[in-house]
């Protein structure tokens, strides 16, 4: 059964869909059936791993709101093993409309509880908030990575989301877990971003990933050419830090 991970942080511009996109493309480059679910309106994931969303038929909006086979929705991408249920701008509406929903905080589980047994990994990218598409995702993940980018402000809003993930662990999945804050951006000739790496660490100790994402020219440019950056330029230390990131995750979760 594949383990399904949640990338959420409300605060933005923190790298989260730029993890999750280089993150699930080096999964898939170790060999691992990798699925991508973009649940952000703005679908940057999808563009991300150039999905045209103008051309796409269906997508997690048709999936949670007219119920549509989400094998409909699946796309393949440049990327052996890699796929993406893309996201489009009407997913903004989403919300409203699943308002009268029946157990509306679990509409993406049973979506997602029908095709989870073909990947190894499922990757959510969460939108910078904590609406009710957020706790979906929250909902029916096993755990969650929190990036946390080193620059000023990086713990700004950090206890709000422990605070929902605490929630969401009492009322409606117990079996929520924090895979691993993860540190981005991270500039070492920086001494705020020492002094942040230091105080995350104190913080979370072991909960926080070996692994550091540097900041990485090559890494911010892929996705305006809609590629992860392990397509763009492999040999950057953008594809590296994403290919040992995805290394220690497997080796987690292999134990």
């Amino acid at each position: 059964m594949g383990k399904i991970i949640a990338v959420a942080n409300q605060k933005g511009g923190v790298g989260k869909t730029t993890s999750t996109i280089n993150l699930a493309a080096s999964m898939a480059a170790l060999d691992k059936k990798v699925l991508i679910v973009d649940a952000d309106p703005q679908a940057n994931a999808s563009s991300g791993v150039g999905i045209d969303i103008k051309g796409i038929e269906n997508s997690i909006y048709e999936c949670i709101v007219n119920k549509v086979d989400p094998e409909k929705a699946i796309v393949s991408t440049d990327v052996p093993n890699l796929y993406i249920m893309p996201s489009h701008i009407d997913l903004v509406g989403a919300e409203i409309e699943m308002l009268n929903f029946p157990d509306r905080e679990k509409v993406l589980k049973e979506v997602l509880e029908k095709i989870r047994d073909q990947y190894e990994y499922i990757f959510i990218d969460c939108s910078p908030s904590l609406g009710l598409i957020t706790v979906n995702s929250l909902t029916v993940a096993d755990s969650v990575i929190i990036p946390v980018q080193c620059e000023y402000f990086a713990l700004e809003g950090i206890s709000k989301l422990l605070n929902t993930i605490k929630i969401i662990k009492s009322k409606l999945n117990p079996a929520l877990e924090i895979e691993g804050f993860l540190l981005t951006m991270y500039d070492k000739r920086l001494r705020l971003a020492n002094q942040i790496y230091d105080e995350v660490k104190k913080h979370f100790g072991a909960m926080v990933f070996n692994t550091l994402i540097y900041r990485n020219v090559k890494l911010s440019e892929a996705p305006s050419y809609g590629q992860p950056v392990l397509l763009y330029d492999p040999d950057s230390l953008g594809s590296q830090n994403h290919i040992q990131l995805a290394q220690e995750i497997i080796d987690k979760n292999s134990k």
